[in-house]
């Protein structure tokens, strides 16, 4: 679906329930934005990461318990 004719696109950030125009940041404030968004792609991508190790902990858990279970366990 096109814009209506005349109408701009503008860059917005939303933040904490709020609206801002970055055209009206100052570069420091931009920089900020680029920052914090660094972060959060950085912390989905460690979030994402741990889901796979844990994934793979849980399938080398179970073929050790499979592997376990033709042994028998030592007496207390």
């Amino acid at each position: 679906m096109a814009s209506p004719q005349g109408a701009e696109r503008r860059a917005v950030l939303n933040f904490e329930g709020k609206r801002y125009d970055l055209s009206l940041m100052s570069d420091e404030m931009k920089r900020l934005v680029k920052g914090l968004q660094t972060a959060e792609s950085q912390l989905k991508f460690a979030q994402d990461q741990l889901r796979v190790v844990a994934v793979g902990r849980q399938v080398l858990a179970s073929q050790l318990k499979r592997k376990l279970s033709e042994l028998e366990p030592l007496e207390d």
